[in-house]
């Protein structure tokens, strides 16, 4: 035999040192990669539905698995839409409580204007929805373009706003963290057809059991795991979405590291978790969702059936005028002010970017035309539409801005004189000082 063949080369394989996957990690944790990996994982279900294998995608979304004895015995999209992305709204819980208590949301002056634009643009698509919708179509799609995508969001944000104020991404967090609250609460109220109070009172104890292991900072994820297990498994038992039990599990985390901490439990824990839910939770429940037949009788639906033309105007219109007025009108009639480094162009981009209502807006096309299937597949073309325009028209506002940022900024590091200080600090008189020495 000859010389030894060389290994062959795994495109999958394990990463194989520590530094790389730390590398691979942290790439996840970044909005870029994960909302290119969800851009990616939409346009694959699209794509593959939209050809001769498109039986074969529908198959794999009805694939069931799951102990039956426990009623878990759900379909691959089920097991998505409830489990993964109840580690998607985890990590939205943490965020949730670190603007509560160490971030914007502590300081009541601070929180008031991106909590009345979160409230403004959850209320006002609903309100689109049911103008087009009144005298006709279906009421019970008007929670669709209500919710904002923070992960998609904030992606488009950090590609096309590399110049523009910190304060623009801190404002956006804040108010798609607050909408994914409320988000949540529409999900467990509006949705949620029977309640077993038994499992939902047991899920609630376990919760109050994973509050008090925080509380009295007990360590140890073979502790947590199993328990947050089952709180899932109960929440989901009990007829409340299971998602519920992911946000409020992230609500109880400690988030204030005691004296001798170097990071509190809630940052160790969401720094382990976000590459889990931007590598692999919300790209595959994008994948088994986003897979809608595009033709043009569909397109041609999304702008005149009544149903997917307010889901598509609750997004595109509702939300803008819902922020940006809302926020206006805050800032015009209260105390509250607008930071120093924001102008209202920069709120008024941002409110299209919370247009984007890709995942959440997703998952409540499923919960509110469980008896309708086409319906279900309409609106969630509309929302794909909407999101798509949404990102389109922020993305030219945001990048004029981010332009008019990017001058400013060189004109303040002007040096004509190369003497190491920038001209705008120089004032006449060392100019004629300068002028005379030369």
């Amino acid at each position: 035999m000859g010389a030894e063949s060389a290994p062959r080369n795994k495109f999958f394989r394990r990463p194989s040192t520590l530094a790389e996957r730390n590398f691979i990690a942290d790439a996840l944790r970044t909005e870029t990669v994960g909302g290119a990996l969800l851009l990616i994982a939409a346009v694959v279900a699209v794509v593959w539905a939209n050809t001769g294998w498109s039986d074969a995608y529908q198959d794999l979304r009805d694939v069931r698995f799951g102990p039956a004895a426990l009623h878990l015995d759900l379909s691959l999209s089920t097991w998505a839409a409830d489990g993964l992305l109840a580690i998607f709204f985890f990590v939205a819980g943490i965020e949730l409580k670190r603007e509560l208590v160490v971030g914007d949301l502590r300081n009541p002056a601070q929180a008031i204007l991106p909590v009345v634009a979160a409230g403004c643009g959850m209320l006002t698509p609903a309100l689109f929805y049911f103008a087009v919708n009144t005298g006709g179509g279906s009421p019970d799609g008007w929670a669709i373009p209500t919710a904002t995508d923070i992960a998609f969001a904030l992606a488009v944000l950090a590609v096309i706003g590399t110049s523009l104020p910190s304060a623009l991404r801190s404002f956006l967090l804040t108010l798609a963290v607050v909408d994914d609250l409320g988000a949540i609460l529409i999900i467990a109220i509006f949705f949620t057809d029977s309640v077993n109070f038994l499992a939902l009172a047991g899920a609630f104890a376990l919760l109050a059991v994973f509050w008090l292991l925080q509380r009295r900072r007990v360590r140890g994820w073979w502790f947590y795991v199993p328990l947050a297990l089952v709180i899932w498994a109960l929440m989901h038992e009990s007829g409340v979405h299971a998602t519920v039990a992911g946000v409020a599990m992230g609500l109880l985390m400690r988030v204030v590291p005691d004296r001798g901490e170097r990071t509190s439990p809630a940052e160790h824990v969401e720094h382990l978790v976000r590459p889990v839910s931007a590598g692999l939770a919300v790209p595959i429940f994008a994948l088994l969702s986003a897979g809608v037949a595009i033709s043009g009788p569909v397109l041609g639906d999304v702008f005149t059936h009544r149903p997917t033309l307010g889901v598509l105007l609750g997004l595109i219109a509702g939300k803008v005028v819902g922020i940006f007025v809302g926020t206006w009108l805050v800032a015009r009639f209260t105390r509250a002010q607008l930071s120093d480094d924001l102008a209202w162009p920069d709120v008024f981009g941002m409110s299209m970017l919370a247009g984007i209502g890709f995942t959440v807006s997703l998952l409540i096309s499923e919960l509110a035309f469980t008896d309708d299937p086409v319906l279900t597949e309409q609106a969630k073309a509309a929302v794909l539409v909407g999101s798509v325009l949404s990102a389109a028209a922020a993305t030219v506002v945001l990048r004029i801005r981010n332009n008019t940022y990017a001058r400013l900024c060189a004109e303040e590091n002007r040096d004509d004189d190369g003497d190491g200080i920038p001209d705008v600090y120089r004032t006449d008189a060392d100019r004629l000082r300068r002028d005379k020495l030369a």
